[in-house]
């Protein structure tokens, strides 16, 4: 019985086969030219990027020389611990660090609280949808809504229907609404980029919904909540419009006590100066001077928020 084999290639053969495959794969042309162009694009953006950083920088960097020059002579002890006063020269903003502070006593723990707690149930309890995509929608239109538009709403809803007229409490809360859209949107980037094996996890090892959310979510998810809150807050507090609306006064004797009390706040009274120093120049000074307060106050709230989100970002 005879065993037949099948003869190899020859040398030629096999070479034909191989440039008939070479033939048939994907011919990739580079064009130079059009590399370079791209190239040359690449780098005509970055130099306009650049420009226009540097140019930020030295805008802002003047600003705040002009500012601080302004305030030479007029930022002392005596302008942080008086009251106001028609008299430029004995006028102080203690009245108005006391409301700013007690408004923001207000609105960063309504606001944490309700944004927060907004986020948690839009992204992991609420059922996937139109209704859920309608909310998200909305929360992320209220953003954009003009500040005045809050402040109308404020004077409407705690202003006059629960009687609280211009009171810290009507306007922590009216700036509550005005900044809560931000916190909500924030939360919720946050928490959807938590991974999705930590919930995973948690659930394999029993815990429920609530212990996952609290234990695992929230840590996690912490650093991103507090960058939107810090954003809040630096918007709160150098809002004017809304209390404008809502009736806060620009000149008041007596140094509020609770939150029920008439008051006002730095940035109302760093407009009213600028009007006022069309009049008389010593209100520009004097508003120069309640701009750095105001920047300190900002820049220590934020720090405090900073060092705790630093803290969490270790930690997870």
């Amino acid at each position: 019985m005879s065993i037949s084999h099948e003869s190899p290639l020859s040398q030629a053969e096999s070479t034909e086969l191989e440039n008939d495959e070479l033939s048939n794969r994907p011919k990739f042309m580079i064009d130079s030219k059009r590399i370079g162009n791209r190239i040359r694009l690449n780098n005509i953006l970055k130099h306009v990027f650049s420009f226009s950083t540097v140019f930020s920088i030295l805008v802002l960097g003047v600003l705040l020389y002009q500012v601080g020059l302004d305030s030479v002579g007029w930022l002392d002890l005596q302008f942080l611990t008086s009251n106001l006063s028609i008299f430029p020269h004995k006028a102080g903003i203690y009245g108005a660090i006391i409301g700013t502070v007690l408004m923001m006593l207000i609105v960063i723990p309504v606001t944490t609280i309700l944004g927060v707690s907004t986020a948690i149930y839009l992204e992991e309890y609420a059922k996937k949808g139109r209704l859920h995509y309608l909310i998200n929608v909305n929360i992320s239109n209220l953003a954009s809504v003009p500040s005045v538009i809050f402040g109308l709403l404020g004077l409407t809803v705690f202003g006059r229907l629960m009687n609280l007229g211009s009171s810290i409490l009507a306007g922590g809360l009216t700036m509550s609404l005005l900044v809560l859209p931000i916190v909500v949107v924030a939360a919720q980037e946050a928490i959807r980029a938590v991974p999705d094996f930590l919930r995973e996890a948690s659930y394999a090892m029993g815990a429920n919904k609530w212990t996952t959310v609290r234990k695992v979510v929230l840590p996690v998810a912490i650093p991103g909540i507090l960058t939107g809150t810090i954003l809040a807050i630096s918007r709160a507090i150098g809002e004017t419009a809304p209390l404008v609306v809502l009736g806060i006064p620009t000149l008041i004797m007596k140094i509020p006590s609770s939150v029920l009390d008439d008051f006002t706040v730095l940035p109302i009274q760093i407009y009213y100066w600028t009007l006022d120093s069309v009049l008389k120049p010593e209100y520009a000074n004097l508003a120069a001077a309640t701009i750095i307060v105001l920047l300190i106050i900002l820049f220590l709230m934020n720090s405090v928020a900073i060092i705790i989100r630093n803290k969490f970002q270790q930690r997870f």
